[in-house]
């Protein structure tokens, strides 16, 4: 049983020794002492008066007389106002922080046959261009809530729906068809994705030429300039070809198929390799090819059930008056799907595959009136989790020089990203001097390690809900809020075992219960303590950036206890053993918390 579990038994058990009267647990507040007060943990006695009818200060230390002679956790205590601050015993401490090193695993909680089924999707690409860095920031979000729920006891499947179908991917094959000269991945000496999303920039300047050349003529034919452009978009050549292409993709058209299913294919190649680099992945991945024509069944079903109903043009709407909200359509006058409609249809897939507790859309905030909606129809479809879905909504991200635009080639492309922040590790900690006698090997391991920790944690630690900037230059700092300064510090302990092994001194299975500690190790041992409470607390609300300051705290706390106290030239023989646990549960519990977030820590830097 931890600290806080003892002390709420003895003050449940107190409220009935000194007032007659069962309270329940969640009655029990406690936290941690402020720091310009004596003490490690305080209760607030305000919830208790009207059981003791006495003054705050009065209860608080009858309250704190019954634990000190009753709870061995409880060393003393001191009152102030209606806030019973308790100084825990030494033995409490150090049998925590033998329960922790006892715990490979601490702070997760393993899933049971009985555990709820989460599945989260993230990512969501279209294949008419590569990653980008929101992209990276929707990936990175998403693999560590499928880590953070999972280490809450969850069973989680980590799915992706590929949008592989529509206007945008024809215009990427129609540029190839007219441009390409038949050109390969393997002749450009490019990546797929890259390959086909130069030709998505073609097809945008080219139609961009055409539109302007219509705008002047309809202008010079008398039309106003808004109109005029606005006709221009519409009567583009190339735009009405794009369209013809869609049209014969929906009607099967044997060398449109072909086409698509080829670059699709180089597109699919092309991320995996992005993937594999982010260190994210999927356990099943969705295709809007497959799921818009179960969409199309799942709303006509609902159709003949009079859950929609029918205009006179033949579109399939859903009334949602009821709720607040207006009329949406879900089938075009043609029969034609539209994205709701997709995502009825891949939820109708998903829950045909998996027995889904839970569902979390990891999806930019641009969206949040779509998931509004779509929770409304998945419930009145009898979807059991529809009215509670998570649309896990994150915010925008920008560059120092503003926002990116796919069509136009200005976006930060995720392969550059990665690869210049590896570069930018390396030439940081040649210039540092962190790569001392180290194989080149090593030192490009290296690199890699602490210039995706760089990405991820900037990226990870910010509020998922907010617009943040991205500052690669700021990202890859070995000081302050950063991925590689928990990293170094993590490296740093490591280099600490390493010494300790060499002078072969044998660490005990658990210390002796009278090892005497000083303020630093009890606060050091107390913020180790509370990661189950910061993964737990991460899981309700859905957020990484929780477990990345935590992170951030515990290596602060510790280099401030390695900076005013030595490890291994201790004053003592106890002092250095109590000293190297401290450190090496520091560094498991550092360890734990980076993977919940994706990121590696190295054994050297």
């Amino acid at each position: 049983m931890n600290i806080e579990s003892q002390i709420s038994s003895s003050v449940i058990a107190s409220i009935k020794e000194l007032y007659g009267q069962d309270v329940p647990s969640d009655m029990v507040q406690l936290q941690k002492t402020r720091s310009d007060f004596e003490g490690n943990l305080t209760l607030v006695v305000f919830p208790f008066l009207k059981i003791s009818k006495k003054k705050p200060e009065d209860t608080a230390q009858e309250i704190g007389q019954y634990l000190a002679n009753n709870c061995k956790a409880v060393a003393t205590f001191n009152v102030v106002k209606g806030f019973l601050n308790l100084t825990i015993a030494d033995t409490a401490w150090v049998e925590l922080l033998n329960a922790i090193n006892a715990d490979e695993f601490y702070g997760e909680k393993k899933a049971t046959a009985d555990s709820p089924l989460v599945m989260i999707e993230y990512s969501s690409p279209n294949t008419n261009k590569p990653l980008h860095l929101g992209h990276v920031r929707n990936n990175l979000l998403g693999w560590s809530l499928a880590q953070i729920m999972e280490a809450n006891g969850n069973k989680v499947v980590k799915t992706n729906i590929v949008n592989d179908r529509g206007i945008h991917i024809c215009k990427s094959m129609l540029a190839w068809q007219k441009w390409g000269n038949g050109i390969t991945p393997e002749q450009a000496g490019k990546k797929g994705d890259h390959l086909i999303g130069d030709f998505y920039v073609a097809f945008d300047k080219h139609y961009k030429a055409e539109c302007d050349v219509l705008k002047a003529q309809y202008m010079s034919e008398g039309m106003d300039e808004e109109a005029a452009a606005e006709k221009a978009k519409s009567e583009a050549p190339l735009i009405k070809e794009a369209r013809e292409m869609l049209v014969k993709w929906e009607q099967n058209d044997p060398e449109v198929r072909n086409l698509w299913t080829q670059m699709n294919d180089w597109v699919y190649a092309g991320f995996d390799e992005t993937y594999k680099a982010l260190g994210v992945g999927f356990d099943k991945i969705y295709y809007e090819s497959n799921t818009y024509l179960e969409g199309k069944k799942k709303v006509e079903e609902g159709l003949s059930k009079g859950l929609f109903f029918k205009k006179d043009d033949n579109s399939v709407w859903a009334d949602l008056s009821n709720e607040g909200l207006d009329q949406k359509l879900l089938l075009r006058s043609d029969g034609t799907s539209v994205y709701m409609t997709q995502d009825i249809g891949t939820a109708e897939m998903r829950f045909n595959d998996f027995p889904i507790d839970k569902m979390i859309y990891v999806v930019g905030n641009e969206q949040n009136y779509h998931f509004q909606v779509l929770s409304l129809l998945l419930d009145r479809l009898g979807f059991k989790w529809g009215k509670e879905l998570v649309h896990f909504s994150y915010g925008m991200v920008e560059l120092p020089n503003g926002k990116m635009k796919s069509r136009e080639g200005t976006v930060v492309d995720a392969d550059d990203l990665i690869t210049t922040m590896i570069d930018d590790a390396r030439k940081t900690s040649d210039e540092l001097g962190k790569f001392k006698d180290m194989t080149e090997e090593e030192k490009q391991e290296i690199a890699r390690v602490v210039g995706l920790g760089a990405l991820k944690y900037f990226i990870l630690k910010v509020d998922a809900r907010k617009n943040m900037l991205f500052n690669p230059a700021e990202s890859i700092d070995f000081n302050g809020n950063t991925g590689p300064f928990i990293q170094y510090t993590y490296a740093r302990i490591r280099s600490i075992m390493r010494k300790a092994a060499a002078d072969n001194i044998a660490l005990p299975a658990t210390l002796a219960t009278d090892t005497k500690l000083n303020a630093k190790e009890i606060e050091l041992i107390q913020k180790i303590s509370e990661f189950g409470a910061a993964v737990e607390q991460a899981g309700i609300d859905y957020s990484p950036s929780g477990i990345a300051n935590y992170c951030y705290e515990l290596t602060k706390l510790f280099n401030q206890f390695y900076h005013d106290y030595s490890i291994l030239n201790a004053d003592s023989q106890e002092e250095k053993i109590t000293r190297i646990v401290l450190a090496q549960n520091v560094a498991k519990t550092i360890k734990n918390g980076m993977a919940l977030l994706g990121i590696e820590v190295p054994e050297r830097m």
